[in-house]
């Protein structure tokens, strides 16, 4: 006896199952608590972080290269959370379903929201290129330091985010979620009843657009993944050259051909080595929260525009329904994770966060700080030199005798030599711009 076959177009959803892309009562006041408690965290984390790195700016310990690509950094998470938040809570959380005039809206929405999310994945790759060029090609960093080169880079960021969320203007919009995508070809008779039309209608891709929509997601993730593999690579290289530098040599290789090598000691002090390891903690730290806190919202993406919204199952529908909470909350913690992340890495940001955070900024400049090291340096070495280096009794002319017979009886066939090596001169040399050491936070 032969089993009836299982109708695979009967799992389609239909226009019954449209109200349910609005989730449910629960859901929306938990994400409202959720969304709030992230929102006003990132509000005060970002700017308190553009404070803080303006002050270790203006007090010598972070330089101005490194400084406006954080501020611009935190000034794209700023947007994510100020731009993208309130309105998915309204327009995607709470009324879903709009009408014919939030076509607008929804392009210009979904294409800031893009931008900015984009600008924070391309502000990392350029900070840790900069910081590759100066920890791993310390003599070809010349040609990408300044500040004109770092202007240039921070706007990159910017115009290729911008590049990247252009196709979503013309994507995505207003639409009835269940039309038939223009020019495909489906098995299933996906002919739907339209008079709900003016009621559901979805901030979703639009039936005629639906190649625009495949190549520009499908490209946004590709680009995720290249930057993604790119600054892990870069804190690699980094972490690898700060462990050979440890050892306190640098091995220089001869010209192509010429087998001759040669070691050097590095120049760099240990304030800018460890400052240098804290960089590079900081950008591996935050290759790790992207990949966690944007791989659900990539998912995401990707079933949308895997496959049209008439063509998908019963099962398929309720997954991508239960995995966007999850993939929107992840995604707006990645940009409140930044000043956490930069509180880990560095004890000194940490310091002063919490300084600008009370209002109670005690830290003084670098310089003035080096001065007063090097008073109390000096004034150890002067109380060390007034120490006698022989000590003998006036009132005893036997031990004496006996302290330079003792001189004159010993093995060590320099015995001059032996008291000059008592006597160490130690000279430190301190190389920087205006006074000021290289050290970056």
């Amino acid at each position: 006896m032969n089993m009836p076959e299982e109708d695979p177009c009967g799992q389609l959803i239909d226009h019954t199952h449209v109200p349910d892309f609005e989730v449910r009562l629960i859901v929306k006041i938990s994400l409202t608590v959720i969304y709030g408690v992230i929102l006003l965290a990132g509000i005060v984390g970002n700017s308190v972080t553009i404070q803080t790195t303006k002050v270790l700016r203006d007090k010598g310990y972070l330089q101005k290269g490194v400084t406006d690509h954080m501020i611009s950094l935190a000034c794209s998470d700023l947007l994510v959370l100020l731009l993208g938040m309130p309105v998915e809570l309204y327009s995607v959380i709470w009324f879903p379903f709009s009408s014919v005039y939030g076509n607008i809206t929804c392009k210009v929405y979904c294409f800031l929201f893009e931008t900015c999310s984009y600008a924070t994945i391309f502000h990392v790759a350029t900070l840790s290129f900069e910081r590759y060029m100066a920890i791993c090609h310390p003599f070809r960093f010349k040609a990408v330091s300044g500040t004109r080169v770092v202007k240039l880079m921070i706007c990159f960021a910017w115009l290729t985010s911008v590049c990247v969320a252009m196709p979503l203007i013309f994507a995505m919009g207003a639409d009835y979620p269940l039309k038939p995508v223009s020019g495909r070809r489906s098995r299933c008779n996906t002919s739907t009843s339209y008079h709900l039309n003016g009621n559901f209608t979805l901030c979703t891709s639009l039936h005629s657009k639906w190649s625009a929509f495949q190549a520009s997601i499908f490209s946004a993730f590709a680009i995720y993944i290249v930057v993604l593999a790119a600054v892990a690579f870069m804190c690699r290289k980094m972490m690898v050259i700060l462990m050979v530098a440890k050892k306190g040599t640098i091995t220089v290789k001869g010209q192509p051909g010429n087998s001759v090598t040669s070691e050097m000691m590095k120049s760099s002090s240990s304030e800018t080595k460890s400052a240098r390891k804290q960089t590079t903690v900081f950008l591996g730290l935050i290759v790790l929260t992207l990949a966690v806190c944007w791989m659900p919202n990539q998912a995401l993406r990707i079933m949308a525009a895997s496959v049209p919204k008439q063509e998908w199952t019963v099962h398929y529908f309720r997954a991508y329904m239960s995995l966007l909470p999850v993939a929107d909350t992840f995604f707006y913690l990645s940009s409140v994770v930044n000043p956490l992340l930069y509180n880990i890495s560095s004890k000194q940001f940490r310091d002063v966060f919490l300084q600008v955070l009370r209002c109670h900024l005690t830290l003084e400049h670098v310089n003035v700080e080096k001065l007063r090291r090097a008073h109390q340096n000096s004034a150890a070495r002067s109380t060390a030199y007034k120490r006698p280096l022989i000590s003998m009794k006036r009132n005893s002319t036997a031990n004496r005798q006996s302290s330079f017979q003792t001189f004159r009886d010993s093995s060590d066939p320099v015995p001059m030599a032996s008291q000059q090596s008592d006597m160490k001169v130690t000279v430190q040399v301190t190389s920087g711009r205006n006074g000021v050491s290289e050290s970056e936070i």
